[in-house]
């Protein structure tokens, strides 16, 4: 089966390096972004010709701007692969009320829109794989990340619920849950901080988006297909 696989955040490091992982691959893509158009354009130049089907602008924070990329999109969606997000770092005291909405919209209503647009479609074709790219802290808990680190929560417990509603309908459910990975992401960080976090991982090194991207190939390929409603953690061992 030749797949149609909608990136969401294809703009950003990891969806970056998960479009060009899975045209490698032979998948067609349908990629979303916000803001840089740039690595868009980039991706254009780089992959096969016919690798990219369609891509489409929209910001995740606008319930509006949601719908109207679900219209927008003319190709069968196969797979959807949700690595949009935007992390917030500082006390929880602090939070203002539309931090928290915001937070909640791109990270949990926006796979829940997207997700229920889809979904009906998948349903009829008996096939359809949905990968949700969470974090350890939705695990874990982090200080000074503590929006984060909920709404990440909740991407877990979406994953697995709705694992189990339509497993027997032929549709994979999963999640990848990065550690510390190398991304603008976190280039807030000092460097000597940055080694002190790199001293608790047992592989001794920072992720690779790579590394996050080779994980959504495996849960994409058909030999995959038993896995179902799992947060599988690329962490290097950490936590």
């Amino acid at each position: 089966m030749n797949k149609n696989v909608l990136i969401l955040g294809a703009s950003g490091d990891i969806g970056n390096a998960i479009a060009i992982d899975l045209a490698n691959q032979g998948y067609n893509l349908i990629l979303h972004y916000h803001k840089n158009h740039h690595t868009i354009e980039r991706l254009q130049y780089i992959l096969r010709e016919d690798a990219i089907l369609q891509t489409v602008q929209a910001d995740l924070a606008d319930t509006d701007a949601v719908h109207n990329l679900c219209s927008e999109i003319v190709y069968a969606v196969h797979a959807i692969v949700f690595v949009s997000g935007t992390a917030h770092y500082g006390l929880f005291q602090d939070v203002s009320e539309v931090e928290m909405d915001e937070m909640i919209q791109i990270h949990v209503k926006a796979p829940w829109l997207i997700t229920h647009h889809f979904l009906p479609q998948m349903i009829r074709d008996q096939f359809g794989q949905i990968i949700l790219i969470t974090s350890i802290w939705g695990n874990i808990g982090a200080s000074n990340e503590v929006m984060y680190s909920s709404v990440k929560g909740a991407q877990n417990s979406f994953v697995k619920a709705l694992a189990k509603e339509v497993g027997l309908s032929g549709i994979s459910v999963n999640a990848v849950s990065p550690g510390f990975i190398d991304t603008k992401m976190n280039h807030h960080l000092l460097q000597d901080e940055k080694t002190e976090i790199i001293s608790h991982i047992p592989v001794n090194r920072a992720g690779l988006t790579s590394d996050v991207a080779h994980a959504v190939r495996f849960l994409l390929d058909e030999k995959s297909n038993y896995i179902q409603g799992e947060i599988i953690n690329i962490s290097g061992g950490w936590f």
